[in-house]
């Protein structure tokens, strides 16, 4: 990870005059810029943008960076680490809703559950057929555990 100062955001804006200074950096209009809240973590100026993950954006668009859903001097999500093609997408709405979802779970799992169950029965129980193993001399001792004499 790169690290440069001129990145480093700068303080939140308290003025007017500040706050379009920010909304300047960040290539904002603004009406479009709001800071974070000073929380303590330390995100100073840098504009607070909504929630939108990369796979909620138009796939198909002409982008600088294709591979990211950005275009250059785009000002970036600062959790967008959590927004990637690769992560989560929350801000789409589900192809299939949570009720189905775990109907279709609970369906398929007691599907299997009653299957192992019918096959695991003691009257169709599968096993290799196998012989009691063969010695010379049935019940003949082969072998002792006493000291030899």
């Amino acid at each position: 990870l790169a690290w440069n100062k001129d990145w480093k955001p700068g303080p939140i804006p308290k003025t007017p005059e500040e706050h379009a200074a920010a909304a300047r950096k960040y290539g904002l209009r603004l009406d479009e810029y709001k800071p974070y809240p000073d929380d303590g973590i330390g995100l100073g100026d840098y504009p607070s943008l909504p929630n939108v993950s990369t796979d909620a954006r138009n796939p198909f668009g002409q982008y600088d960076h294709p591979e990211h859903r950005r275009n250059f001097g785009e000002p970036i999500h600062a959790d967008t680490d959590m927004f990637g093609l690769d992560r989560v997408d929350d801000t789409t709405n589900p192809r299939y809703s949570w009720q189905t979802q775990a109907m279709a779970f609970f369906g398929v799992m007691s599907a299997c559950l009653a299957f192992y169950f019918m096959v695991d029965a003691p009257e169709t129980k599968m096993h290799w057929p196998v012989m009691p193993k063969q010695y010379p001399g049935d019940g003949k001792v082969h072998y002792r555990f006493e000291a030899a004499e």
